[in-house]
């Protein structure tokens, strides 16, 4: 169980690192618009505001892959959940306010990651 739970987070830290690369380096790209449903003025006009995100984005996959790595199992489960739970909400908020899919993509892979983290620990 605790290696499907290192799977699952490093997983979703992983998919937060993607989301960083898209948002903060290819968010004019013609594919990083259609991921996000964006045309090219838009994009361009909200280019700053899209790092902004990236960068939080690789908040969450830093303290992932720290709850990965950390040597005390205390410290690493603490920062799992905390940070779990953070891409939940996060997944979630996105969801109600700005498209459901991101309910589905963010905040449900999180939740499954968080249950095991839990039962395993």
């Amino acid at each position: 169980m605790q290696l499907l739970s290192t799977i699952l987070v490093a997983l979703v830290a992983i998919e937060h690192l993607y989301i960083l690369a898209l948002e903060m380096l290819l968010w004019t790209k013609p594919s990083t618009m259609k991921t996000f449903g964006i045309k090219p003025e838009e994009a361009e006009s909200m280019k700053t505001l899209a790092a902004n995100q990236g960068l939080y984005n690789g908040f969450l996959s830093a303290g992932l892959f720290y709850g990965l790595i950390a040597s005390l199992p205390d410290v690493a489960f603490q920062f799992k959940v905390f940070f779990l739970i953070c891409v939940i909400v996060a997944g979630v908020y996105g969801g109600i306010t700005v498209k459901p899919r991101i309910a589905i993509v963010q905040a449900l892979p999180a939740l499954i990651a968080l249950i095991v983290t839990i039962i395993a620990f």
